[in-house]
Order: structure tokens, then C-alpha cells, then sequence
């Protein structure tokens, strides 16, 4: 019986060489043993350190080989070590908003604990956000259990210097974010599996992943400077009008940048599972209003641009307007003609009524259409609020919206029609993302250069001598208009609630073309002072708090506080009267 044959096993040439090699060594310390060499000890200690470090250095080339040529050392970097790893997300000028950090989770194995009450004592005294119930339990179990995640690096080294038998740590990478409340809106949040949730985690959630790979991070649009001046100054005009709520949003109306958002109240999207609902709703996106008169600056604009007006253009204000069942009203009664400036100063209802009638329901609302008012603004939020719209055009929705009634939109969406009025007549989309210097992003165009340059005018000579007064911030020419608007509770009007507003522009002067920015500042159910004298108007609580943050913010986007002339108010009264632009 034969046994079984096995085939020769040929070795790599290499390997077969250094065999051969180190069996003529061998036999060569067996010759010299036989020929008693005196040297024969430092011959043999010589020749085992070559053949080792030779052995070495083979090795060392295969493994350096494999390491580069091998394709599995991406699966060692930190940035793919984990599938839920996302990059850090920055303001515009590289400031740290969102990161991954590492933290760790705590298990304990009851079985090798000696002292469970000086256990859970110790442990208590270290993480008293621990549950006492799950700690004991482990404690007193009989298998590993875990305790709690997400402990800090600092949490994890006090627990190990405690020198406590059965206690083990796991690496759990967590989503921080050191800034806590700021921005928190516009940053948003991700769960635990590396999932954006809300904001920009969610927005760019790809761009996130994909950095993530590569070790990169991901720049938005917000400069955080001026969202800190902005976030400061809405929360005091928020409490102190002891609002519901409240909005404030900064953009360059060129590119479409949102450099600023804000909504009142905020949360910590660290802890946003512990977060009051009606903190975690970004009123700017997500919540539509009628907006009040604030509208009125579409009208205006709407009407010259068609030609349905002229700056010369009077209007008839003695009397209300009563269209079928519906009476139209304006607050400041004393006036029975104005021209078309003075439409906007005195906020007239009835004028922005005619002028809407008279244009018709096909061009407001194709205008409207190209302002992007008929859906929800084009931003990368996924929050971004379609608007409530009226379902027939007819004559009196037709006049209520020229005033911002019958139509209910995001302020988002105000920002991005209101950019396409200010910037020379183009609807650019908003975006979160970073606009790189001297890129142009594709708009549409809406308004004529001409019509742009008349409203700008138009908007400044309101805040110098309109509704819009108190939001004038010495040295950047702010322009604008008030907004204020009753809310509709359970289908009945509530004159105690209303919707306050500013939007503005600055700086209203230079040509179109010139750097300028939107700011709207809203006011949900603001309540009357002492110092407001019983008002609750967006003149007396939005308008200030506009002023205020342009002030702050005008520095820090690179504009020059301007001499005051003293014959700013006649310059712009003087233009608008040439008729230069209309």
C-alpha cells in the first residue's frame, strides 16, 4: 500500500536562494568548528546579524509594497475609518460650525466588580447625566452592559483614573457643534447613524459625505460675525416686544448669498432632541405670512416697470375703495391725492389697490410668478415653505394682495423677489452655499435697470421722510418699507395680533450694480410699550431693530459709513423729480 504522493512545493526564487544561503552558513561554522579557528565565536556572530538584517529587509520591502500597491490602506485613514464620518461644516471665513469628535461609550461587566455601591457612587459623581435606573441595573446584571454614550475624552479619563475593576470604554464618534444656539437654524442637525436631519446637515448632506472621504469641509454662505450681530439684536427686540416669535435674515442680493438667518426662539442642536418644538420650526423657511405693506414694494415697482404708472402719477385717496363686499381702508387718513412716491410713504392701501386693478390680474401675477412668490423659494432647505395662495384671482383678492393680504409667503421668499427690486431688476436664486469671488449665478430677469434704480430711490426717500424713519442707520443709507398685517385666527381677523415688519436695502444709493444687501426683520405678535406709546406696528418695532443691525453689520460686510449730507433728502428728491428714471 502506498501512502499519498505529494506534489513538490516550489518556492518564490527569492526564498529558495536565502534557504541555500543560510544552509552553506551553517556548514561553514560546523568547517570552522572542526579546524578550531580561534575567531571562530566573532565569525558566527558577524554572519547571524547579516543573515537577519538581510531577512529584515526583505520583509520590509513586502510590507511597504503591500501598504502602497495593495489598495486596502484607504480602509486605515481616519477620514473613511467610519461610514457615518462627516466633514466639518465652516462659516465663510473657515470658522468651525459643525464636526465630528471622537467620544466613547461605557460599559460595565458585573462580574468583575468587587464594589457595586462605590461603583455607582463614583460613577454618579462623574456623569450625573447618567440614569441611575440602567447604571444600577447594569451594575447588578449578569453580563457587559452598556451604561451611557457620548462621553467626552475628558469624561472618559476621569472614569479610567478611578481605577475601577469591570469598567470598558468604545469608541461612539459624535456630531458636535461648538457654537450651540448660533445659527442654529441654518446649521440644522444629524442623528447618530451621520444622517442630516434639518439645516445644511441635511441640505448638503452628499457634499458633507463626500468631503468626509477626502478630509475636507464644506464652507456655507453665513459669515458668522454678522450673524452674531444679527441673532443679538433680533433677541432683544424679541424680548422686549415679548413676541411669538421672530425673524431676522442678511443676503447679498447679487448672489444670492444668505450671509445671516436667524429665527426666535433658537435651540442647541447638540441636545435637539431635548429642544421645545416650536423652537425647532426655522420660521424664516419654514412659516409663510401675509406680509402686509411690505408687498407694497412690488406693487410700486410692478406698476412702473409695465407702465401703468409714472413717478407723476396721482392718485385719489379721499374716500375708501369698495370693491364688491370688501371696503379698503387706509391707516393715515388726512391725504386726498398723492403721487406715486408718496404712495409708498404714507403706505397707502387704496393707491396700491388702484395701481394693482389697473394693471390687471394677468401681469400681477405674472410678475409675481417670475418673483418666485408662486412656490417656495429656490434654496437648498429642505425647510423652504410653499405659499398659501388664493385659489381664483378676482378683483378683491386681486387689490388685498397689492397690500400683502390674500397671499401668505416665507421670508425667504420676500427676500429673494424684494434682492430682484434692489439689485438692477434679475431674480437670483438664494443659496447656503459659498459664492466663489467673481462668479455671476444665473438669474432672470424681472424689472428693468431703470425700474431697479427709481425704487431704490423710492425706498431711501421712505426712511427719510416716511413709515420707515426709525430704521435709518447714519452713513449707509438704508431704504426700505414697513410692513404690518393683522393675522387671521380661526378664520376671523384679530386686530390684537399682528405680523410687524422691515425690509430693506442697503446701501439704497450707487448704481444697481453697486455691493448691496436685504435685511428683513420680522416681529410675530408683538406686544405695545410704554415707549412704543401703545404701538405695535412694524414703524415702532421692526424698523428700529433694522436700523440697529445695519449699524453693526455695514462694517463688517465692508462698507464705509458715509458722511451724512445735509442734502440728502433734496438729492433724492431732486432725482426722482428730473424724471431721469420715470
Amino acid at each position: 500500500m502506498t501512502g499519498p504522493v505529494f506534489a513538490p512545493v516550489r518556492l518564490p526564487l527569492a526564498w529558495r536562494w536565502l534557504g541555500s544561503w543560510v544552509w552553506r552558513l551553517e556548514h561553514a561554522f560546523e568547517r570552522a568548528r572542526a579546524a578550531a579557528s580561534p575567531h571562530d565565536s566573532r565569525r558566527r556572530i558577524a554572519l547571524v546579524m547579516i543573515a537577519f538584517g538581510l531577512a529584515f529587509f526583505v520583509m520590509g520591502i513586502g510590507a511597504t509594497h503591500q501598504a502602497l500597491f495593495s489598495g486596502n490602506s484607504a480602509e486605515f485613514s481616519g477620514a473613511s475609518a467610519s461610514p457615518y464620518a462627516r466633514a466639518a461644516l465652516t462659516d465663510r471665513n473657515g470658522a468651525l460650525l459643525a464636526v465630528d469628535l471622537p467620544h466613547y461609550q461605557l460599559y460595565v461587566d458585573p462580574r468583575e466588580v468587587w464594589d457595586v455601591q462605590g461603583t455607582q457612587q463614583a460613577l454618579a459623581a462623574i456623569l450625573p447625566q447618567a440614569q441611575a435606573k440602567r447604571l444600577n441595573k447594569a451594575l447588578t446584571g449578569t453580563k457587559r452592559a452598556f451604561v451611557i454614550g457620548g462621553l467626552t475624552p475628558d469624561q472618559r479619563t476621569a472614569i479610567h483614573d478611578l481605577g475601577l475593576p469591570g469598567l470598558s470604554f468604545e469608541d461612539d464618534e459624535r456630531r458636535v457643534y461648538p457654537l450651540g444656539n448660533t445659527a442654529s437654524h441654518l446649521i440644522g442637525f444629524s442623528d447618530s447613524a451621520g444622517s442630516g436631519l434639518a439645516g445644511a446637515e441635511k441640505a448638503l448632506d452628499a457634499d458633507v459625505r463626500k468631503a468626509a472621504v477626502t478630509g475636507g469641509s464644506v464652507p456655507l454662505s453665513l459669515d458668522l460675525r454678522v450673524q452674531a450681530a444679527l441673532e443679538d439684536e433680533l433677541r432683544k427686540a424679541a424680548n422686549q416686544f415679548t413676541v411669538r416669535g421672530a425673524v431676522g435674515l442678511i443676503t447679498d442680493v447679487h448672489t444670492g448669498e444668505i450671509l445671516a438667518l436667524a429665527s426666535y426662539p433658537d435651540f442647541d442642536p447638540n441636545n435637539a432632541g431635548a429642544a421645545d418644538p416650536n423652537a425647532l420650526v426655522n420660521r424664516v423657511a419654514q412659516s409663510v405670512f401675509e406680509m402686509g405693506s411690505t408687498f407694497k414694494i412690488f406693487t410700486v415697482a410692478q406698476g412702473l416697470d409695465s407702465g401703468t404708472v409714472r413717478l407723476n402719477s396721482t392718485f385719489d385717496v379721499s374716500h375708501p375703495l369698495t370693491i364688491g363686499t370688501q371696503t379698503i381702508h387706509d391707516y393715515d387718513k388726512g391725504d386726498t391725492t398723492l403721487d406715486l412716491p408718496h404712495v409708498l410713504l404714507h403706505s397707502s392701501n387704496i393707491a396700491a389697490a388702484k395701481i394693482a386693478l389697473a394693471m390687471g390680474a394677468d401681469t400681477v401675477t405674472g410678475y409675481y410668478r417670475n418673483l418666485g412668490l408662486f412656490g417656495s423659494a429656490p434654496v437648498e432647505l429642505a425647510e423652504s415653505a410653499r405659499p398659501l395662495l388664493p385659489q381664483k384671482w378676482s378683483q378683491n383678492v386681486l387689490a388685498s394682495a397689492s397690500f400683502g393680504n390674500a397671499i401668505a409667503v416665507s421670508p425667504l421668499a420676500v427676500a429673494a423677489g424684494t434682492a430682484a427690486v434692489a439689485n438692477g431688476g434679475t431674480y437670483v436664486p438664494l443659496t447656503i452655499r459659498k459664492v466663489e469671488p467673481g462668479h455671476e449665478p444665473k438669474g432672470r430677469r424681472v424689472f428693468s435697470p431703470q425700474t431697479s434704480q427709481t425704487m431704490l430711490r423710492l425706498l431711501r426717500m421712505n426712511v427719510l421722510e416716511g413709515t420707515g424713519g426709525k430704521a435709518d442707520a447714519p452713513g449707509f443709507s438704508v431704504g426700505g418699507k414697513t410692513g404690518s398685517n393683522e393675522k387671521v385666527v380661526a378664520g376671523r381677523i384679530d386686530r390684537n395680533k399682528l405680523v410687524s415688519s422691515f425690509a430693506a436695502v442697503f446701501p439704497a444709493d450707487g448704481p444697481p450694480e453697486a455691493k448691496r444687501y436685504f435685511l428683513l426683520v420680522l416681529m410675530d405678535e408683538p406686544h405695545a410699550t410704554k415707549e412704543t406709546y401703545g404701538f405695535a406696528t412694524g414703524g415702532w418695532t421692526a424698523a428700529p431693530a433694522a436700523g440697529r443691525i445695519v449699524s453693526r453689520v455695514g462694517p463688517l460686510l465692508g462698507l464705509k459709513r458715509a458722511p451724512v449730507a445735509a442734502t440728502d433728502k433734496a438729492t433724492v428728491e431732486a432725482a426722482l423729480a428730473s424724471g431721469e428714471d420715470h
